[in-house]
């Protein structure tokens, strides 16, 4: 089946009433999916666009943005914001994480096409003038970094100097990601799909309060106490988790040596952060992790993150004040996707989903597992841009619809007895029981691929990008076409 076979009849139908994801299921079931055509992987070698008016907006657009600004995800993750982060740190001093840990899967290419995927490192690292940050809000496995700081070594970026960790960022040990494990597998049918990177075990770990920080390597006096406080506690907790007095010697000499090495990393970096802002007048750029969707407070609880991926956790990720941080840039996705368990309004169980997954190679960047596929869901659209107050959006992977005849928006949400429903619902069991409505507009059926001019683009593509700005009541000013650095229109 080709994608110019998805059409009308294959747009979601739910029953009124019948939850569309069954509250607690597994993921997916094992199944087999064929690789697509690497065709969207053609890398240009700069960002340089094909014509002096696209290459004089795109200068434009991205001048103008406010000394510190954001890139956040609008969605449930996987919208593409590395490949935004990359471009837009050419003209940054500074790109700074300021949550989440390595469960963050940000895939990027360098002018010659070579693809990294990153997880703790931010996306600015490809430009050499830039700074990187790793805020105190972030969860740091170390082993995880140095392995990634290796790839990028032996690929040819320099990190010497470039990269900063914060010493009140909290460590995330491996014993975290087995008590991860552990309780998924105590939740049963209920679990929550997290990626197993321990990021909730360690962020529990601060939250109680006997967590150990970056900060706690420079005193290793002390860090056996702390460990053994940290791997008692777990023990305590899961009775599958086997703790020995060999099991701490073992840690703290690994540690140890780990200290050593990143002695040179760790900053004070929310006094960095304010001086290069304040006084130093530097450009800062944040990076963040995850998306809206999964954020602790406002995402589908409990199927979250255990961090804010939403514009508050800027200030409380970096210690930053909230006057001094300016435009924020949402990314979101030409259709919608979601790794692990949790409400998806717009998902398409069909073939539709099946063939978006394929089209859009849909895979995580951090776990492999297939994603979940459906229909842009403006209501959750709104919702995210209400919540960050995005001045402008960066729609991702519209390629991806290219070969489709039609192409459906989720709307609104609607009770079973035909109650509108006007925001993004806290309540999962109402979510479950709201019906979709859809608007459809047809598809293009041509490759955009290389169009690098918003006046270029087919009709119904621009019809498209327009409805979307309509209903949600924010422009959209960059579109990605492709993964490359060049494959981006500034609109």
């Amino acid at each position: 089946m080709s994608l110019s076979s998805l059409s009308l009849d294959s747009k979601p139908r739910f029953a009124v009433g019948a939850p569309r994801h069954h509250r607690y299921p597994p993921l997916h079931h094992p199944r087999t999916f064929i690789p697509c055509s690497p065709k969207r992987h053609t890398v240009s070698a700069s960002l340089s666009v094909t014509t002096d008016s696209a290459a004089t907006k795109s200068l434009e657009r991205i001048e103008s943005l406010s000394q510190v600004s954001g890139v956040l995800g609008c969605q449930w993750g996987d919208e593409g914001k590395g490949k935004l982060v990359d471009i837009l740190a050419q003209h940054f001093d500074i790109v700074a994480r300021c949550q989440g840990g390595a469960n963050a899967g940000h895939t990027i290419y360098n002018s010659e096409g070579k693809k990294f995927a990153l997880h703790l490192v931010p996306s600015g690292i490809l430009n050499e003038d830039t700074t990187c940050v790793i805020g105190n809000g972030v969860v740091v496995h170390l082993p995880g970094l140095f392995k990634e700081i290796d790839g990028l070594e032996s690929n040819g970026v320099s990190c010497k100097g470039r990269i900063l960790v914060s010493d009140r960022a909290h460590l995330l040990f491996d014993f975290h990601q087995e008590v991860d494990g552990l309780r998924e597998s105590e939740l049963a049918k209920s679990f929550i799909g997290t990626t197993k990177r321990g990021i909730g075990p360690c962020y529990s770990s601060k939250v109680i309060r006997n967590g150990i920080r970056v900060g706690d390597l420079r005193h290793m006096d002390t860090l056996p106490q702390k460990l053994d406080v940290l791997l008692a506690d777990a023990a305590a907790r899961f009775s599958g988790f086997k703790y020995t007095p060999e099991m701490l010697r073992e840690e703290v000499e690994v540690y140890k040596r780990y200290a050593e090495r990143l002695e040179p990393y760790i900053t004070d970096t929310v006094h960095f952060m304010n001086d290069a802002i304040s006084k130093k007048k530097k450009k800062v750029l944040v990076e963040g992790g995850q998306a809206t969707m999964l954020d602790i407070d406002f995402g589908t609880y409990p199927f979250v993150t255990s961090s804010s991926p939403s514009a508050g956790g800027i200030c409380t990720g970096l210690g930053i004040a909230p006057r001094a941080v300016g435009d924020l840039i949402g990314v979101v996705k030409a259709y919608t996707t979601r790794v692990g368990s949790g409400p998806f309004p717009t998902e398409n169980l069909g073939p539709g989903g099946d063939l978006l997954r394929l089209a859009g190679q849909e895979f995580g960047t951090t776990t492999g597992r297939p994603r979940r596929c459906g229909w842009l869901d403006l209501v959750a659209l709104r919702f995210s841009c209400q919540i960050n107050g995005f001045a402008s959006l960066n729609l991702t992977k519209l390629d991806v619809l290219s070969n489709l005849e039609e192409i459906q928006l989720g709307v609104a949400y609607k009770k079973s007895d035909g109650t509108r429903v006007d925001s993004f619902p806290g309540d999962l069991r109402l979510l479950e029981e709201l019906q979709v409505e859809y608007e459809v507009l047809p598809g293009w059926k041509s490759d955009i691929s290389s169009i690098r001019n918003y006046a270029d683009l087919p009709k119904a593509a621009q019809q498209y990008v327009e409805r979307i700005e309509e209903l949600v009541g924010v422009p959209i000013h960059y579109i990605g076409i492709g993964p490359g650095r060049d494959a981006l229109i500034y609109k």
